[in-house]
């Protein structure tokens, strides 16, 4: 698809003008739709010793990014019943303190200090799997699990522990069968392929750049921030995480890794985290992504799972860069200037003749409901509810038995109560009863 000139020439501005004003050797960029790159663009340096220009080709590190790979792996764990996100780290690895449980550190909720023990950032040498599992014992409880969102790579490194411990004891093997392969992710991996950016600082005061050190890491340490990636690759891992993969993960778990579990930002609710991916709130809009930050290097990557639309930022800087933000704006402006066309309504055979009966309107607490069936779906809407909360999808799983699948009320049974004839009497939503009529609380206990 081609963008408008006017789109195009939007994203490009966007790109040069935080290459420029942000003082960043280079910038590659890439928008996203439907699994197609809309848009790449690439500005400045990948290396300026060499004088070589950044192309969307080069590999930069992507950071923290790294977490939401690692997330998908446990889901994996989770989904083929290895392991339950309400398991303790401890019942996965005997080492691990008591207390926190796998989805505590998948949602930052752990209360682990932020990093392995050690100065890791200062002397530049991660912690092997035997030391960060022996550092354990000095690695400080700042918070009680579950009471308030705090940052934490040390969690991270136990996922990757666990991944590793049910894969033959290697992380890195275990992300390339279980992911990258699968996911058709030939440029992302723990080493750069050519071509590749230089990380770099810029000095705050002048316009020197010094080359940053590239730590080398192994076992599950590197589940915390160490792969590289371009923006092609992060462009079909962000829509792997809004649509899914037959044999990596379902739509329905990223779904689940998707719902806010907490809030980074309290008093402004903008930024929330499920499992193991970043939130970012835009309005009305959210989107699931996650930034990166590794020496020299600054990464950023979102989509809008409901519209399948996204961007990636990669930058070869250790600091002054927003690529999170860049890649929401990029995101954004695509969002706002390339609408979709709405899908064509087509009729079809309508409802099954079990769920004829149930459709149209019902009332309940005096609110009134309407059940109708749409795309293949049993679908209950409150009449003039709260915007974004009104609707719920349902599926059957018996006779006269239906589970809210999607919206609102997730998860709650709605029931079809028959007189002793095998008539509809009424049904019930959540306890709630439904019926023809509105019906104040006293007739219906009467």
């Amino acid at each position: 698809m081609s963008l408008p000139d006017g789109l195009a020439g939007r994203l490009e501005r966007l790109v040069a003008t935080a290459q420029s004003e942000q003082r960043i050797p280079s910038v590659s960029a890439a928008v996203f739709r439907d699994g197609d790159v809309l848009w790449r663009a690439a500005l400045g340096s990948a290396d300026v010793e060499r004088g070589e220009d950044a192309t969307p080709a080069h590999a930069y590190r992507i950071g923290s990014i790294t977490k939401t790979f690692t997330a998908v792996c446990i889901l994996q764990l989770r989904d083929a019943m290895v392991l339950d996100l309400d398991d303790p780290l401890r019942t996965h690895i005997p080492e691990a303190p008591p207390g926190p449980t796998v989805a505590d550190a998948l949602s930052h909720l752990s209360g682990f200090q932020r990093e392995p023990p050690g100065e890791i950032w200062e002397t530049m040498t991660p912690p092997t799997r035997e030391e960060l599992l022996g550092g354990l014992e000095d690695a400080e409880r700042v918070l009680r699990p579950g009471e308030a969102w705090h940052y934490s790579n040390l969690a991270f490194g136990l996922l990757g522990e666990i991944v590793a411990r049910r894969n033959e004891g290697e992380y890195a093997p275990a992300l390339r069968a279980r992911v990258l392969e699968p996911l058709g992710l030939t440029r992302t991996g723990f080493d750069p392929q050519s071509p590749s950016a230089t990380g770099y600082f810029v000095d705050p005061y002048s316009d020197r750049v010094t080359v940053e050190p590239d730590p080398a890491v192994e076992g599950p340490v590197a589940a915390m921030g160490w792969l590289w990636s371009t923006v092609d690759d992060l462009a079909r891992w962000a829509d792997f995480l809004a649509t899914g993969h037959d044999g990596v993960l379902s739509r329905e778990t990223l779904d689940e890794m998707a719902r806010a579990r907490t809030m980074a930002d309290q008093g402004a609710w903008k930024l929330g985290w499920g499992l193991g991916l970043e939130l970012y709130r835009r309005g009305d809009r959210v989107f699931a992504g996650h930034g990166g930050a590794m020496p020299g290097f600054l990464a950023g990557v979102c989509i809008h799972r409901p519209e399948r639309t996204g961007a990636a930022v990669l930058c070869n800087t250790s600091a002054g860069a927003g690529p999170e933000k860049l890649a929401l704006d990029l995101a954004e402006a695509v969002l706002d200037e390339l609408p979709r066309a709405p899908e064509p309504w087509r009729p079809d055979g309508g409802a099954p003749d079990d769920v004829t009966p149930l459709l149209g309107r019902w009332w309940s607490e005096g609110y009134e409901l309407v059940l109708s069936w749409q795309g293949g779906r049993l679908r209950l809407e409150v009449v003039d509810g709260p915007p974004g909360r009104s609707i719920s999808w349902l599926r059957q799983e018996g006779d006269d038995r239906w589970r809210i699948e999607e919206g609102r009320e997730l998860g709650e049974l709605l029931r079809v109560v028959r007189d002793e004839n095998g008539a509809l009497e009424k049904l019930y939503v959540a306890t709630y009863p439904l019926t023809r009529a509105p019906t104040a609380f006293a007739d219906a206990s009467g």
